[in-house]
């Protein structure tokens, strides 16, 4: 970033001094693409703060009960947990249902996951039967079954990694207002 800055002055130095035409497109050429990748920069910290904070808030949620078709803090179905921990969290809703927020979201490879991204499994002889939030290095975190609690799993567990099924990315374009009642 100095470096691009110190050329930046540079640049403009050498522009008073010698104006030439193509030097000043190069030069507005130059100064658009700092000021690109200065807001790229901004945008990637807020993508990466609202991943942490979407991960903090749903550590805050361990322990709570497993609970069909609960979306709130007396208990959570898996979609029903990640539902409310996005619109909680970063204002967008998804369906409650681990298939259509599959299909809501945008497909990414195992290796790409990044904290916040979701993480689907097959544990009812079906595609994207389960779903949970990515907390990185290897572990997702999930409301699991009945009997069970909001928990951190390892993918790495030859329970998950045989039924690990796809990673999906929120994307923007999910963005719609939160509804009142996600954290009933």
């Amino acid at each position: 970033m100095f470096r691009l800055i110190f050329l930046c002055c540079l640049s403009i130095g050498i522009a008073h001094a010698a104006p030439a035409p193509a030097d000043t497109d190069d030069l507005e050429a130059l100064i658009n693409q700092s000021s690109v990748a200065s807001e790229i920069s901004q945008i990637g910290q807020r993508v990466g703060n609202q991943a942490s904070e979407l991960v903090v808030n749903a550590m805050g949620f361990l322990g709570v009960p497993y609970k069909r078709g609960g979306t709130g803090v007396s208990g959570f179905d898996c979609s029903g947990f990640v539902r409310a921990m996005y619109a909680s969290t970063l204002g967008l809703v998804l369906p409650h249902n681990a298939k259509e927020q599959a299909a809501v979201t945008q497909t990414i490879d195992k290796d790409e996951l990044q904290p916040g991204d979701l993480v689907f499994f097959n544990t009812l002889r079906r595609a994207f039967s389960h779903v949970g939030i990515y907390v990185g290095e290897g572990r997702f975190i999930h409301s699991p079954r009945a009997g069970g609690e909001v928990r951190i799993e390892n993918m790495s567990d030859s329970y998950w990694r045989k039924r690990f099924n796809g990673a999906r990315r929120v994307s923007p374009s999910t963005l719609t207002n939160p509804s009142d009642s996600a954290l009933r």
